[in-house]
């Protein structure tokens, strides 16, 4: 009896004995897990046996199909373990690296382009703080150039004088148009950003500033202007004037004087012009033409009769002291001083018809706008600085001083150089 119970005891030990070694050896193939919950780094290590077991959430069965290949593999051909992962790490750290110096070279780019950009923009605002303060410089009396209503106060300017000041309260933008000084192009910018003209074609406000057609940017009753604000507000104009002076950005665009003088002689005489035909060229005809018998009535007559009034009594014109007696200079030839007063309208940009691309491109980012709209190309039959002294060579050195005279705060204002090859000559 002892002995049959000490068999029993043997055989039992013996069966648990082996159970042990079937559940260990089944442990090492990856068959049976008996490790569920395991420090990442071994969990990381084993991450091929059964997920159900390890991790008690689902995966596709794509995953275990993958896992459970590369543990069989990594049992049963233990000569190639060392080989297979090594191509594969080196691969992989190839295309690290590659991918390290790309993204290293990309940021090496970016970088230079931040720093030309911000050089570039640097450079555009020393630039206009150079303009500004040249400006300071000449109203305050630094540069002992005299000029009518210099020392005035803003307050001291009539209405009808501030009929260049464009306001646009949405934006906060006031603009002092100068004409033959791409006026055109802006006034075509600044009907897009008041939303206020109505396309024909597609019955909404203008979007893109070269679709508002020319002549339509000229009508005045498009724009409102400080000039305008007594009718709106009556006795509160000169205060909102005030304020809108403090808060708005202010911008006006500005050439040089005598080339503006031949870009507005092209474009008014150059051409039959019925209006400025019988406003300004029959005058100048009939005072310094010299003509027998009565001038045609129209322009187009008397352009194809030959008969236009020239450069030279333009500027006789210009000189004459009969001419402001008889009224102020038209827009297109008056100087810049008297349509913007710089000297008590304190601007936040300059712009110059010289630089007109990058000085556009810089305003409009200055202006928060750039994103909504582009300037438009400027003008291919531009007059050109070096056609200055062809223009001149005609006049007698008196006669170009005297017109210097005449527009030597513009040029001295906004930084423009006497033309001694004009004055000399």
């Amino acid at each position: 009896m002892g002995t049959w119970r000490g068999l029993r005891v043997a055989f039992i030990l013996g069966s648990l004995f082996m159970i042990l070694l079937i559940i260990v050896y089944w442990d090492d193939v990856g068959g049976f897990n008996l490790y569920p919950l395991q420090d990442p780094k071994h969990e990381s290590l084993h991450s091929d046996s059964d997920p159900q077991v390890t991790t008690g959430q689902p995966r596709s069965s794509f995953t275990s199909r993958a896992n459970t290949s590369s543990a069989f593999k990594s049992h049963t051909t233990a000569p190639s373990t060392t080989l297979v992962p090594e191509e594969k790490r080196g691969t992989a750290e190839e295309q690290t690296n590659d991918e390290g110096k790309k993204t290293q070279e990309r940021k090496e780019e970016k970088r230079e382009d931040e720093e030309k950009e911000t050089s570039s923009a640097t450079e555009e605002e020393r630039e206009q703080e150079a303009r500004k303060q040249r400006i300071m410089d000449v109203c305050s009396g630094k540069d002992a150039v005299e000029f009518p209503g210099r020392t005035r106060a803003f307050e001291q300017i009539p209405n009808r004088e501030l009929d260049h000041l464009i306001v646009d309260d949405t934006h906060q933008i006031i603009y002092c148009y100068v004409p033959k000084v791409a006026c055109t192009n802006w006034k075509r910018v600044m009907v897009v950003l008041s939303q206020s003209v109505i396309s024909p074609s597609s019955g909404k406000p203008y979007t893109d500033p070269e679709a508002v057609p020319p002549d339509l940017v000229h009508n005045s009753s498009l724009h409102l202007t400080f000039a305008k604000f007594w009718r709106h507000y009556g006795s509160l104009s000169r205060h909102l004037m005030a304020l809108k002076l403090q808060h708005y950005t202010k911008f006006l665009f500005v050439r040089d004087p005598f080339v503006r003088l031949i870009s507005a002689f092209r474009n008014k005489f150059g051409r039959p012009n019925e209006d400025f035909y019988r406003q300004f060229g029959s005058v100048m005809l009939r005072r310094y033409g010299n003509l027998s018998g009565s001038l045609p009535e129209t322009a187009a007559e008397a352009f194809a009769a030959g008969i236009k009034p020239t450069f030279q009594q333009f500027i006789t014109y210009l000189l004459d002291p009969e001419t402001e007696k008889e009224g102020i200079f038209n827009e297109h030839w008056r100087q810049v001083y008297r349509l913007c007063h710089p000297c008590q309208v304190k601007y936040d940009f300059i712009g110059r018809l010289e630089t007109l691309e990058t000085d556009a491109e810089h305003l409009l980012k200055l202006l928060e706008v750039d994103h909504l709209l582009h300037f438009p190309s400027g003008a291919r039959n531009r007059t050109a600085a070096s056609w200055e002294r062809d223009w001149f060579k005609q006049f007698p050195t008196l006669v170009k001083r005297e017109l210097y005279k005449l527009y030597e705060p513009d040029f001295e204002l906004f930084g423009y150089p006497k033309p001694d090859s004009v004055l000399h000559r």
